[in-house]
């Protein structure tokens, strides 16, 4: 069943609509409940703005996942496991991070621990350098960081890459938005 061919936008209440959708299916096909942190543009959405491991995404809940996209028309890939695969997940996160998640309840089947802005910063500064801006710089210019945010996620990226190719893409990162990068 098609409610409609539109891609809905995805906004701060579409986005709580689709979780609490998941977690009720999840609770109706007697799956168990899932716990899951959630970083990137879903977390900058839904806070306005348990293990930290990522893991790959049981086919049940991507299939129940897909079954919320097509009721409510949300665009591919809303709930995703592509953070998964990433390497930065297996260098370490930023110090602190579990501590300050801000953790929400969408029912029985569902609770989602949302990462920080500053964690937001840092691993937006990450990702912008390591994949030439794009989306994450955007992103990260949204949440308008000060010098000293910066100057802390920039120290904390390069804990995680320490080659000479990262160095000078993060030093032209920073000049273009008008920062110095740290030194090495």
């Amino acid at each position: 069943m098609v409610i409609s061919n539109h891609i809905m936008e995805l906004t701060p209440d579409t986005l709580e609509k689709a979780l609490g959708l998941l977690s009720e299916l999840i609770v109706l096909r007697g799956h168990p409940t899932q716990r899951f942190v959630v970083c990137g543009g879903s977390a900058l959405l839904a806070l306005g703005m348990v293990s930290l491991t990522p893991r790959p995404l049981p086919e049940w809940l991507l299939a129940l996942a897909e079954e919320v996209r097509r009721q409510l028309a949300l665009p591919e890939g809303w709930f995703n496991d592509r953070v998964a695969e990433e390497t930065l997940f297996s260098c370490g996160l930023p110090e602190g991070m579990q501590e300050r998640l801000t953790i929400r309840n969408y029912g029985a089947g569902l609770l989602i621990g949302f990462i920080s802005r500053r964690d937001q910063i840092f691993l937006k500064l990450h990702a912008a350098v390591d994949r030439d801006g794009g989306r994450h710089l955007q992103d990260l210019m949204d949440l308008r960081p000060t010098a000293e945010e910066l100057r802390d996620a920039a120290v904390w990226t390069r804990k995680h890459d320490p080659s000479e190719g990262f160095l000078y893409n993060l030093r032209v990162l920073m000049k273009g938005i008008g920062h110095e990068a740290p030194d090495a």
